[in-house]
């Protein structure tokens, strides 16, 4: 918002992270992202601040980006940190404001938010609510941002012209190079928005997963069939590479939520299917056990080298991490285990310090029985069979992200294991 023309204030309750950011620091990894607040810091368009008073005094528009991650206590959307926002932000609200959320929130939430933001604040009526979900990728963030491929913006029938017509000036910057759709809906339709894609994505990599089983009982490629069934124009060949199955901060916890949802609006097939779809998902950790299983012969001493525990590439997110999952896994059965990854490093060390972390993928596989690839970074993508088979114990590759090059490493006398592939 700094880099199209406003003038931003970030607000966090972190005084360390508020304190990192004002300094230009970033405390996440994401590609691009470094460069633009700093470059907007030296503007004076960017600013950042623990205080809710001065936000409040600040905007006219105050975004909830707040996460709403899975309950502790069950599948559902842990409301409490946008419902603390929003009671900590309300009480200063004495003026005409706009309060758009981004956070995925199961549907009905905003209207929840609406009526308890208006009883809190001075301003009552004049303080208005718009849901603007975010459809951004990580590792794609900052480009998703400045070209988004929508723009969707659920209004309250009350007050519809005005709050789109205040979104759609604040974005007004984007639209000058790119034409994107301006959707406006009810607040309802836009809850819905993110977390439906969010499990139609989920769908379509726990269908090709579920169809690589078939593969490699019928001796198919699944490559290649997903190849075929992409290029019709109706499915498209995104998100339809088999392999360990998907993570990170959206769509396990998303597709969860949205079950909860449906299960509590009394809608038992659809909170099924979605239950399905999750369940294949985690089997695929199981399969790459399995795989490194077979291929070892035991898993119990086996010295195995893990490449990649970030959720994906260019990320250093390790939330619902199936990579870190494995690792997990593979030691609980008696593998002692070495990883590797160019940025999720540090955030794996925190919360999982029992495996032994590594300065580079050679150096994590010196005298491994068995090579995993569990996040398909480009450096795991280009790495040779020749420049392993000096460090490694035994040239074993499972290939869980399906990114090498089976008949490659096969002819370097590498026992490949791939997902779906004969």
């Amino acid at each position: 918002m700094a880099h199209i023309g406003h003038d931003v204030l970030g607000v966090d309750t972190d005084p360390g992270k508020v304190a990192k950011l004002q300094s230009g620091e970033v405390p996440f990894f994401e590609p691009g992202i470094d460069d633009i607040v700093r470059d907007n810091l030296t503007s004076g368009r960017l600013r950042f601040t623990d205080s809710y008073v001065e936000a409040a005094d600040f905007a006219d528009v105050h975004f909830l980006t707040v996460g709403t991650p899975q309950s502790e206590l069950g599948f559902g959307a842990n409301l409490s940190y946008i419902d603390a926002a929003v009671d900590t932000l309300s009480p200063h609200l004495n003026r005409r404001a706009l309060i758009v959320g981004k956070s995925t929130v199961p549907v009905g939430t905003a209207q929840r938010l609406a009526r308890r933001m208006r009883s809190i604040a001075p301003a009552g009526d004049d303080v208005e609510l718009a849901w603007n979900p975010e459809f951004l990728r990580e590792g794609f963030a900052v480009r998703d941002t400045l070209h988004p491929d929508r723009i969707v913006v659920g209004v309250e029938s009350s007050h519809e012209g005005r709050a789109a017509k205040t979104l759609a000036a604040l974005y007004s910057p984007l639209s000058t190079d790119d034409d994107i759709p301006f959707l406006i809906t009810s607040l309802a339709t836009a809850e819905l928005a993110k977390v439906a894609a969010n499990a139609f994505l989920g769908t379509k990599i726990s269908f090709i997963n579920a169809i690589s089983e078939v593969c490699e009982a019928a001796s198919a490629d699944v490559t290649m069939l997903a190849a075929a069934i992409g290029a019709d124009k109706r499915i498209g060949r995104e998100f339809l590479d088999a392999g360990l199955g998907f993570g990170g901060g959206c769509l396990p916890k998303d597709i969860r939520a949205f079950m909860t949802r449906a299960d509590e609006l009394g809608l038992g097939d659809v909170a099924t299917f979605l239950q399905i779809v999750d369940n294949i998902n985690i089997r695929q950790r199981s399969r790459v056990i399995d795989a490194t299983r077979e291929v070892c012969g035991s898993l119990d001493g086996a010295r195995v080298a893990v490449l990649g525990v970030a959720f994906k590439p260019n990320s250093d997110d390790i939330r619902d991490s199936p990579a870190l999952d494995v690792v997990g896994q593979l030691q609980l059965q008696g593998a002692i285990v070495s990883v590797f990854d160019p940025k999720a490093m540090d955030n794996a060390r925190q919360v999982f310090p029992t495996p032994n972390y590594s300065l580079s993928a050679l150096d994590a596989c010196q005298g491994a029985d068995v090579i995993l690839i569990l996040t398909e970074w480009d450096e795991f993508r280009a790495l040779q069979p020749e420049e392993l088979e000096t460090v490694t114990g035994s040239k074993r590759v499972v290939d869980a992200r399906n990114c090498l090059d089976p008949l490659c490493w096969r002819a370097a006398g590498w026992n490949y294991r791939g997902f779906g592939r004969p």
